[in-house]
């Protein structure tokens, strides 16, 4: 059976390092206004606070999906 999930086997992290491939931080922190991609940005701080943090998690995953769409 098919997922019609577009995070269906996705990472958080290939999600991040998907976005920033894309964006690249700056842009990624215009797009979302949060700190862990303005200030001093990496993957790893950007796992840890969007784990901690679902309302951050799930708008990083609703632009992924929009960028997921346009490409």
């Amino acid at each position: 059976m098919i997922s019609n999930d577009p995070l269906h086997g996705k990472t958080l992290e290939a999600i991040i390092t998907s976005l920033v491939a894309h964006f690249g931080w700056e842009k990624l922190g215009q797009c979302i206004n949060i700190n862990c991609f303005n200030v001093n940005p990496s993957i790893k701080s950007s796992l840890t606070f969007l784990r901690k943090k679902p309302w951050a998690r799930k708008k990083t995953e609703e632009l992924y999906i929009k960028m997921m769409d346009k490409i």
